[in-house]
């Protein structure tokens, strides 16, 4: 059996949130629980506070008194946060993307290499399929979709052959979405392409990047100053938005003056520069560790 998530970049993240032994954190993608443990190890008191929305994140529990889990979208923090009574942390760390078990499980549809239905669901009880989108949406709503959360260059032309593809016959399967799409492909980039339309409609089904914009808003909210936050992205979408926030406290990345004394509006305090990405040695473990980039900010 292949291991449940191989955690990315684990000790330069976790270093990144200085951890205080008798802090509060949020692990808010907790998946196989790497990074957990990790923060855990650090700790000689405390509590870790982690989310994950995939019910099968619930097998890979830690059974430590100091561990706290919620079975739902980490936008949802500062809700659960009042619940357990928590006023603000020390550090928050967020691992985005899909973990290895969804990519690998062939059922969940998020892999272009097994056919599957079209899924795509990280939280099984939310209603929308990636199948959903594909039959129902407007040609014009699957162009925009494709062409801003795929980047995808022939975002029209794909749009058009999935509505003439599903006039003929509904997708449901990766099979039958491939088969409607195939003139569309770049035989030379296939893997490549394909991975940039099913990435579209992952983040469409999930509502990743608004849950991310969630997120950081709810972040600066209950970090205490001098908390620490440590963001792990796969793509230039995410990745944008938390440079934007670490650098103008917005996602926009406007630097906004007050009308009346003129300072510029203040994001976070940037902890690496530059941008940290894996080890050759890491990605020569771990490929899927290839496209992340890491960065930290703490709280001024």
């Amino acid at each position: 059996m292949s291991e449940y998530h191989v955690p990315v970049l684990l000790k330069e993240s976790v270093d990144g949130l200085n951890i205080r032994p008798g802090g509060v954190y949020l692990d808010l993608t907790f998946g196989g629980g790497g990074h957990s443990r990790e923060i855990l190890s650090r700790m000689k008191g405390g509590k870790l506070l982690a989310f994950d929305r995939d019910e099968d994140a619930l097998a890979n529990l830690p059974d430590d008194d100091r561990f706290l889990f919620v079975n739902h979208n980490f936008k949802y923090l500062l809700h659960f946060l009042r619940y357990y009574g928590i006023t603000e942390v020390d550090g928050i760390l967020a691992d985005l993307g899909v973990s290895s078990h969804e990519f690998d499980e062939a059922g969940r549809g998020f892999s272009f290499r097994f056919d599957a239905e079209l899924d795509m669901r990280m939280d099984r009880r939310s209603r929308l399929k990636a199948s959903d989108i594909l039959n129902n949406y407007s040609e014009e709503e699957l162009r925009e979709l494709f062409r801003q959360y795929g980047e995808v260059e022939n975002a029209g032309k794909l749009a058009a052959q999935v509505i003439r593809g599903r006039a003929e016959k509904p997708l449901a399967t990766v099979a039958d979405f491939h088969r409607v799409i195939a003139s569309c492909i770049p035989k030379a980039k296939e893997t490549k392409y394909l991975a940039r339309v099913y990435q579209a409609l992952r983040i469409e089904v999930n509502g990743e990047l608004d849950a991310l914009k969630e997120m950081l808003q709810r972040a600066e909210t209950v970090l205490r100053p001098g908390g620490r936050l440590s963001v792990i992205t796969y793509h230039s979408l995410e990745d944008r938005i938390v440079k934007n926030f670490f650098k103008a406290g917005n996602v926009e990345g406007k630097i906004e003056k007050d009308p009346v004394y003129g300072h510029q509006s203040k994001g976070f305090d940037l902890v690496n520069r530059k941008v940290i990405v894996p080890s050759e040695e890491e990605i020569l473990r771990n490929p899927r560790a290839r496209s992340a980039k890491l960065r930290i900010a703490a709280k001024p």
